[in-house]
């Protein structure tokens, strides 16, 4: 309706523009002004209603102003001719303009949506997860079309079917087509001749053999093959950025396990080497004391039950970090955290260690009211304990013992005057089976797990171990556990 008032406007200001002007114009300027308004009103309407408005200003023209007036008698060749070509030449005006207004509607939805594409595509290159595809997806379809619009992902492996997750908020019947577009990889619905029937279009995330989900898109018209296009387009963008996330996990998965396989085959060659002269030590004093006991003196006989349980213990210990360095290094259970007291924890650290200290060489300084921490108290007191030891064994001083607390978290050092550790070793110091102990005492022995495990329980709490070089010589191991939720209340009795 709207077009048509503005077709008859426009008639009637170019008749009354005409009537102004014929006292002192010819025919032809008059029908000058008409074929203005003709390309005014194909420039801003359809093709139809630009059409009638030709034809109406030829006719307007012809009665209101070619000879005889008010009739549509034409009464000149003359006349009759400059109607026709008018009439002809309106009509081409008419439809060139309306060819190109809609290549230029065409032209700006083109680069809407190159520019959609390139939005796209930027933003899918920094997701990381399958759900953010996802959301980015559906939020692109939702922009581009009316809808409603649904995606699913496949189940598992890739055309394996659909996700049971994805499949809940699907309407009756699509999810027949959703299938049958993975299962053939191919678009299906209006204009593509596979189910021209359905009123949507559904599309495959992807080519075979890594189609990776499929896009239910409305509303989807045969005549709209630019629309479609588009649609393939964001797709196939989709389709990518899911089989690089799944890639990047299958990657990721086969680095971890070639990792762990690498981590058990040391920790076996680490084990059969490590173990062999304890066990060969305990297996000769015991063999001993079995076959010649009453040939050996009583004091014979205490030093070998002593190379048994110094054997024994270095066994326990040894056995002891290597279960808990592989349980932390395999990923497959998480900590059984709960909120712990660190003087508690150091307290019964220090409690054991001093009965192999008869010299008091540790000093701790563990100040009250210290925030609790959210932590495993059998391995941080395992952590504690096996800086102590190190400390215990390679420094013949005073080793300090220092905790403290910040807005942020709690420290634990242990301070000792060693030999300290070579800048060659400082790289590698706490990686397994590495040992920074050629400068140290002489037989003294690890299996170089003690730090190993040391910072894989402090990364396991969320924290770090790191050491540094006293200026006057001797190691600062420093570990830092953050506070990262609110202490619990207090409970009221």
């Amino acid at each position: 309706m709207r077009n048509w008032a503005t077709v008859i406007l426009l008639l009637a200001a170019a008749t009354l523009c005409g009537a102004a002007l014929d006292p002192y114009v010819t025919l032809t300027s008059q029908a000058m002004v008409y074929v203005l308004v003709i390309v005014i009103a194909a420039y801003k309407l359809d093709w139809v209603p630009s059409a009638l408005c030709a034809v109406g200003a030829v006719t307007a023209l012809n009665f209101f102003f070619v000879p005889p007036r008010w009739t549509f008698e034409v009464d000149s060749q003359e006349h009759l001719i400059v109607l026709a070509v008018m009439l002809v030449v309106s009509l081409v005006i008419s439809r060139l303009a309306t060819g190109m207004r809609r290549e230029s509607g065409r032209a700006a939805i083109s680069e809407q949506r190159a520019r959609q594409l390139q939005a796209l595509a930027t933003a899918l290159a920094m997701a990381e997860d399958v759900s953010g595809i996802a959301a980015l997806g559906q939020h692109a379809l939702d922009a581009e079309f009316a809808g409603p619009n649904q995606m699913v992902m496949a189940g598992g492996q890739p055309t394996s079917g659909i996700d049971a997750g994805s499949q809940d908020a699907l309407p009756e019947g699509a999810l027949d087509g959703l299938r049958s577009c993975m299962a053939e990889s191919a678009v299906l619905g209006p204009g593509t001749g596979r189910w021209p029937g359905l009123n949507a279009w559904y599309l495959p995330l992807g080519d075979q053999p890594q189609v990776m989900g499929a896009a239910c898109v409305r509303p989807a018209l045969a005549a709209d093959v630019d629309g479609r296009e588009h649609a393939q387009a964001l797709c196939a963008l989709l389709g990518q950025a899911l089989w690089r996330v799944r890639l990047a996990a299958t990657v990721q998965a086969a680095h971890i396990e070639a990792q762990r396989q690498q981590l058990q085959s040391t920790f076996l060659a680490a084990v059969s080497h490590d173990l062999r002269t304890p066990l060969a030590s305990i297996v000769g004093a015991a063999s001993s004391l079995q076959t010649q006991r009453d040939k050996l003196s009583q004091a014979e006989q205490n030093r070998l039950l002593g190379s048994i349980a110094s054997e024994a213990s270095y066994l326990a210990t040894l056995t002891d970090n290597t279960l808990q360095l592989v349980r932390l290094t395999s990923l497959q259970q998480a900590l059984r955290r709960d909120w712990e007291s660190l003087e508690e924890i150091v307290g019964a650290v220090l409690a054991r260690l001093r009965q192999g200290d008869p010299g008091r060489r540790i000093k701790s300084k563990v100040p009250a009211g210290l925030p609790l921490v959210k932590a495993d108290p059998v391995l941080l007191a395992q952590l504690i304990s096996n800086l102590l030891d190190n400390a215990l064994t390679y420094s013949p001083g005073d080793i300090d013992l220092v905790v403290g607390a910040s807005g942020h978290g709690v420290t634990i050092a242990v301070k000792d005057r060693g030999p300290g550790i070579a800048d060659a070793d400082l790289a590698i110091i706490f990686e397994p089976y590495q040992r920074g102990d050629k400068s140290g005492p002489r037989g003294a022995r690890g299996a170089g797990l003690g730090l190993a495990l040391c910072r894989a329980i402090a990364l396991a709490h969320g924290g770090s171990l790191t050491v540094q070089r006293r200026h006057a010589g001797g190691s600062n191991f420093t570990v830092s556990l953050p506070l990262t939720e609110p202490q619990p209340h207090p409970e009221v009795p």
